[in-house]
């Protein structure tokens, strides 16, 4: 089942899927994805997608761009003024919307707020043991 897999996804002229196309792990040497080259600070530098590595797995059909690493540029540093735009752009991700305090970390959308604010929530009402 494994090789017929390989088969399926193994098209170096770009016949059937229109850019040449490599099952998981068999993309030649010189090609990387984002990720890798970001790893190796790189960035593609606005050059065309070189290949695509398809397959198979839970979700459906995976897919990921390849592009060459001869032709990648070096990743362009933070200078302050990027870094006051990135700042400024994550300052109401870490703001509580309830508390309004910067929690420090980013706040997950699915929560809605900070962790301080979420404890409090989840707290029962302090009721007294014995009333009198």
């Amino acid at each position: 089942m494994a090789a017929r897999s390989l088969a399926r996804y193994f098209d170096p002229d770009g016949e059937k899927y229109g850019i040449p196309t490599y099952p998981l792990h068999c993309a030649p040497d010189g090609l990387a994805t984002r990720k890798q080259l970001r790893a190796r600070g790189l960035r593609p530098g606005g050059q065309d997608i070189a290949a695509q590595v398809l397959w198979r797995w839970s979700r459906g059909l995976g897919v990921a761009y390849l592009y060459r690493i001869d032709r990648a540029k070096p990743v362009r540093p933070m200078t302050p003024a990027r870094w006051r735009a990135h700042e400024a752009m994550m300052r109401p991700r870490r703001t509580c919307p309830r508390c309004g305090t910067d929690a420090g970390y980013v706040i997950r959308t699915s929560r809605g707020a900070c962790e301080p604010c979420i404890r409090r929530e989840e707290q029962p009402s302090a009721l007294p043991f014995y009333q009198f």
